[in-house]
């Protein structure tokens, strides 16, 4: 079985801080550092550190070549991504002392991605695979129709938070990943949560996996010192996405996608912060 993620790849350009900034205030970064980001890479990366097997469907500008080194480092497959003119994409992070974050993100070349480079990639997938989806990239609408129709197991993180897009992919998703103030605003727009699986995750409180013919599963936060938070809802979903690979139970899947990001927000960085397999199973052994 396979995972394969239509999403986005970024360069993080990472500032430590004293405090998020004010409107109009001018604040002196005490620390940069540059890596690779993007949900679409993060959880690329989370999956294929928990153990899956990853093709990664995305974009770059001719001036980011060390991100594909980056994923293939950590045993992504990146013959599915495109060099092309546009610039890749960006994103500007700010971190307070409380590992708080504020995030500006460019979206580049991820939002020229084409219907058919996502087609070309799908064609070696088989109904037992995985689409992974967030909302950085173009080419969602044609792709999840059709993963639908060849059966892949949908997999849809609806951030940036649109609900355009998220009525475009609902009704082709098997399990929708959302925080809970993306989850608040369905509910207030749509009335209910939707038909699919749905799994809301509550930060220090928690994840819980709603399921229409099930009652619903709670799993709480393992207690640790958060260090950066960039990150820890893409190694969620990238856990999540790899645990359901591999055949384990939603049950089992929360406990290890749990135990993945308290592991992963003691660390600096996004996609570099990852733990693996090996990492996730030792926590959980001494974890309270």
């Amino acid at each position: 079985m396979a995972i394969y993620t239509l999403g986005s790849i970024n360069i993080d350009h990472v500032y430590q801080v004293p405090h998020l900034p004010r409107p109009g205030e001018t604040l002196a970064a005490t620390d940069y550092v540059q890596g690779l980001g993007g949900k679409g890479a993060n959880q690329s990366v989370a999956a294929a550190k928990a153990g899956a097997r990853v093709f990664h469907i995305g974009a770059i500008g001719t001036d980011a070549a060390w991100t594909l080194e980056a994923l293939q480092r950590h045993g992504v497959d990146t013959s599915n991504v495109t060099q092309i003119k546009t610039p890749t994409g960006h994103a500007i992070i700010q971190l307070d002392p409380q590992a708080e974050n504020c995030i500006t993100l460019f979206p580049g070349a991820n939002r020229q991605i084409s219907d058919a480079m996502a087609a070309r990639a799908l064609a070696s997938a088989r109904p037992e695979d995985t689409l992974l989806m967030q909302n950085e990239t173009s080419a969602q609408s044609s792709t999840v129709r059709l993963a639908a129709d060849m059966g892949l197991r949908i997999l849809y993180s609806p951030a940036p938070f649109d609900l355009t897009a998220l009525q475009e992919v609902m009704a082709y998703t098997s399990l929708l990943l959302m925080n809970e103030g993306e989850a608040a605003e369905m509910v207030d727009a749509f009335g209910a949560l939707p038909d699919c699986d749905v799994i809301i995750t509550r930060g220090a409180d928690g994840a819980e996996w709603h399921s229409p013919k099930a009652e619903p599963l709670f799993m709480r936060a393992f207690p640790v010192t958060a260090l950066d938070t960039t990150g820890a809802g893409d190694c969620f979903a990238g856990t999540i996405a790899a645990a359901l690979d591999a055949g384990l139970s939603p049950e089992q899947a929360l406990r290890r996608a749990s135990a993945a990001a308290a592991l992963q927000v003691t660390r600096l960085g996004a996609a570099a912060a990852m733990p693996t397999a090996a990492e996730v199973d030792m926590f959980l052994q001494t974890a309270p």
